[in-house]
């Protein structure tokens, strides 16, 4: 049986109770949950490849780096990533930028600048402002780390283009939301914002996505 958050049931009632509409998108997707999680650096790694480009375009992406580094889709190590020249890098179709993004972070890892077990013991303000010292890793980046990987229960990626979509789709017949409309609408979802993240990124892509 797929592992999944402890919380995720009583999330799921939560957010029926609370939010009519977003109980309606979860009837939706009776089999679709968070996924298992992986490794601290893959998270990460992932994450960076698929910085403001399409889940179909990262997956691509990722699955040439994986298979360069000698990894899976599963887990990449970083030593090897920084062991790629970076033109190997640049063949599986990272930017030059995500490039550097991705050699930095591998080599923070590797430094034991950042360490998993250290990320996991913090708050989640304190594994943000850990993770954006990284050049590379903006808000988002740590959003999906903190959801993917430390699979803490009320994160809110309001950055997110596809949450925002969603958002607009679903509440607002999709027109523009404001933020002082966006804040009203997500309020009733703590504290389990996760949960309603998943589920709104599931009413556009009933893929699951993985980080």
């Amino acid at each position: 049986m797929q592992k999944i958050p402890h919380y995720w049931e009583e999330g799921k009632a939560h957010l029926a109770r609370r939010d009519p509409i977003l109980g309606e998108i979860i009837l939706q997707h009776p089999e679709v949950k968070l996924r298992l999680k992986k490794d601290a650096f893959t998270t990460l790694a992932r994450a960076i490849a698929g910085q403001q480009i399409s889940v179909k375009a990262a997956d691509t992406i990722w699955a040439r780096l994986t298979t360069a580094a000698g990894g899976s889709t599963l887990k990449i190590h970083p030593e090897k990533l920084l062991a790629l020249a970076n033109a190997k890098l640049r063949a599986c179709g990272l930017s030059e930028r995500k490039v550097e993004y991705m050699q930095g972070l591998a080599a923070a890892f590797v430094e034991k600048k950042i360490v998993a077990h250290r990320l996991a013991r913090m708050a989640d303000s304190e594994v943000k402002q850990k993770l954006v010292s990284l050049k590379g890793i903006g808000p988002w980046t740590a959003d999906m780390y903190l959801m993917f990987n430390l699979w803490r229960p009320d994160v809110l990626p309001l950055g997110d283009v596809g949450l925002i979509r969603a958002i607009e789709l679903h509440y607002h017949k999709g027109r523009k939301v404001d933020a002082v409309k966006l804040r009203k609408i997500t309020a009733p979802w703590a504290p389990f914002s996760t949960v309603a993240v998943w589920y709104l990124w599931r009413s556009l892509d009933p893929v699951p996505v993985e980080y």
